[in-house]
């Protein structure tokens, strides 16, 4: 049966906002059970390795290697802006930027397009071995304008 770890706080927050500029608690623009792009995260106009982290709902270990898969939509806000580069990575343990825990896995998007689109990343059965606990996982997400 499938399961969904879904955003539930805000553990590290570099420049992120909610998409009307509010600097609340921000997760909660991201954990919907659908994709819904009437709300959203984002982060400075031009950022600078802008970093935000989420903590994830615990999940089970499906004690399987295989069907992992991380989802998420992004996108930038104008058509005429800069590059902006957008890195997402998976992660156990994190803390803080400065003990960032375990890399599980990660996936780089170039040159994000205006609209939102759906990005995902397929863990590897040798990733997924590699979690070792679904109760500590966290997605970072770091912006980056080229």
């Amino acid at each position: 049966m499938a399961q969904f770890g879904r955003p539930s706080t805000d553990t590290t927050r570099e420049a992120w906002e909610e998409d009307d500029g509010t600097t609340a608690s921000i997760f909660d623009q991201i954990d919907e059970v659908s994709a819904d792009d009437a709300d959203y995260i984002r982060s400075a106009l031009v950022p600078t390795s802008d970093v935000y982290v989420t903590k994830l709902t615990a999940v089970t270990d499906p004690l399987q290697s295989t069907g992992h898969t991380v989802r998420y939509r992004y996108g930038k806000d104008a058509a005429a802006g800069a590059q902006i580069d957008i890195i997402v990575q998976l992660r156990q343990g994190y803390v803080s930027e400065g003990t960032p825990g375990t890399l599980i896995a990660a996936q780089t998007h170039a040159n994000v397009a205006v609209f939102p689109v759906a990005g995902s990343i397929a863990l590897s059965g040798a990733e997924a071995d590699a979690i070792t606990n679904y109760a500590d996982l966290f997605l970072r997400f770091v912006a980056n304008q080229v």
